[in-house]
């Protein structure tokens, strides 16, 4: 006797293609057998986390025997102090990435519904199917916008409803590296009615140096349907100790407890995180060697006709005039890694994470042999 087990599983599982993270160097160098291959795929942080960060995680080694402190009491206090907010207005998670699952798993069910914008972060699609909601998503920018393939706030808020119940905006958006404005956002936020939750996800906030880029912390307050995400995956390089969290009213926070895994933040995690929380060198040097590595690609890009989407976050989309993953794939035989977008549905595009200047020249390079410049 045999089972289709694939039938057995919950309606939005069925149809779920799983998210395919970014190709390890290890996996790279086993199955071409090179060497000195460079990563700039993922978006993380190529200058590592902080010091004061694995100082703090080589000290709590000898505690990993007792369970990590579920409250995660030290770090959310830092964080208030931080922010200026309540700890009660806190959620730790594991990665920010939880946090919008957490979104999900307590505010959607089938028969209620999302909105999100075209080419934005997959999880939100991922997370909106898996609890059976239905997505609605919306155009994005044309082409031609200065913020190209970016958010349009008219076209998400003629998608809510009734029935929406989470509207999820990235500022700046992941992939394209686009961002909307404060003012904009506000009044988007402040048309939405307060049945719906607004998750700003601000993954990238710490890399932004706009002027007219918003902080959506201080409008907690003002806006009880509110959630804010941010990590420290990003610009802390924390990305393999997986801990973000989330800011919203308490009452929000309340209900996320209730679903939220016991222990769901490591210890490692939690005095890595507010270790590199304290350093403050260690961010500001790497938002310059971002802003050194953006000005570094736009100009290589613009040097060769190359088109690329202007981005305030540590990545860039730059236009390969093909297919982007045959390039890709000739990119890997030259020991570098970076994104195709294909299922962002825009296929002709490569997402470069920004690394040390002698990494970006590495891709520079390779992308030169690759396609004939």
């Amino acid at each position: 006797m045999t089972c289709d087990i694939i039938s057995l599983a919950v309606t939005g599982v069925r149809g779920l293609t799983p998210y395919e993270p970014g190709k390890p160097v290890e996996e790279l160098e086993r199955e071409l057998g090179i060497r000195d291959s460079v990563k700039l795929a993922s978006n993380e942080n190529s200058l590592g986390p902080s010091p004061r960060a694995l100082g703090a995680m080589r000290r709590e080694l000898g505690k990993v025997s007792y369970y990590p402190d579920g409250n995660g009491f030290a770090l959310k206090q830092a964080l208030a102090t931080y922010h200026g907010v309540p700890s009660t207005c806190i959620t730790l998670g594991n990665g920010s990435n939880e946090i919008l699952e957490l979104v999900a798993r307590a505010f959607l069910q089938p028969g209620l519904e999302a909105v999100f914008s075209k080419h934005a972060f997959a999880v939100y699609p991922v997370v909106v199917q898996a609890v059976g909601a239905t997505a609605r998503v919306a155009p994005a920018n044309s082409p031609e916008h200065a913020m190209p393939y970016g958010h349009d706030l008219n076209a998400l808020a003629a998608l809510v409803t009734d029935k929406t119940r989470v509207v999820f905006v990235a500022n700046p958006n992941n992939p394209t590296g686009t961002w909307v404005n404060g003012t904009s956002l506000c009044d988007f936020i402040g048309s939405l009615p307060p049945t719906t939750l607004v998750v700003i996800d601000e993954a990238y906030f710490e890399y932004v140096e706009a002027p007219d880029y918003p902080n959506a912390i201080r409008w907690l307050e003002r806006f009880p349907n509110l959630v804010v995400t941010r990590t420290f995956s990003k610009i802390y390089g924390l990305a393999g100790m997986r801990i973000g969290y989330g800011l919203s009213h308490p009452h929000i926070a309340e209900i996320f407890n209730r679903v939220r895994q016991p222990f769901n933040v490591n210890s490692l995690a939690q005095c890595a995180a507010l270790a590199a929380l304290q350093d403050t060198a260690h961010v500001a040097r790497s938002r310059a060697m971002n802003e050194s590595g953006l000005v570094q690609y736009s100009q290589a890009f613009a040097s060769r006709q190359l088109g690329f989407i202007p981005s305030v976050a540590n990545f860039i989309c730059v236009n390969v005039g093909r297919t982007a993953l045959s390039v890709y794939q000739a990119l890997l035989r030259e020991g570098v890694i970076v994104r195709p977008i294909a299922s962002y549905e825009l296929p002709e595009y490569l997402r470069i994470t920004i690394g040390r200047e002698e990494q970006n020249q590495r891709v520079i390079d390779a992308l030169d042999k690759v396609l004939g410049l």
